[in-house]
């Protein structure tokens, strides 16, 4: 027995979206995401931890934030990563979302994306990305990122 031309449209509907979910369960960026109650949270925990918070501005369409957010799950950077922030992504849309949190702390993805700043436990601004160091992700080497965010938590301490 063949389904109805309905039955077929709500399995392809259904179909449609179980696979969209998937393709976005592995985006980096959620833009359901409350990235003030983030940031506080995380704040709060860098507190606790003697850590400073790595906030990290992009977008899902942006190939060079998705190689960026590959590139730090590498084991060395990943580790280097959870070893000196507590991390927050801030999705910043088609540059019409959250764009007061990147305000508040001057306004890190005016050259572009992605775009990181770092912040003592006590919010206090200790780097940020100024000149788009960040918005050729994708061409820089895991070791270039490394080395980046190694020199990036060089400047944050001088600062502390």
């Amino acid at each position: 027995m063949k389904p109805s031309k309905q039955v077929r449209r709500v399995l392809s509907t259904a179909i449609l979206t179980l696979a969209g979910g998937a393709i976005a369960a592995g985006l980096p960026y959620d833009d359901t995401a409350n990235a003030k109650a983030d940031l506080e949270q995380a704040l709060a925990t860098a507190g606790t931890t003697k850590r400073s918070v790595l906030v990290i501005f992009g977008a899902n369409w942006c190939e060079d934030c998705r190689a960026l957010d590959a590139s730090l799950k590498s084991t060395r950077n990943a580790e280097l990563v959870a070893k000196e922030f507590v991390v927050v992504k801030v999705d910043v849309g088609n540059f019409d979302r959250n764009l007061g949190v990147a305000a508040q702390y001057g306004n890190p993805i005016k050259t572009g994306i992605p775009a990181a700043v770092v912040l003592s436990p006590g919010n206090q601004v200790l780097y940020a990305t100024r000149a788009g160091e960040l918005s050729n992700a994708r061409r820089m080497s895991e070791t270039g990122v490394y080395d980046f965010f190694r020199s990036m938590i060089s400047s944050a301490k001088v600062k502390k």
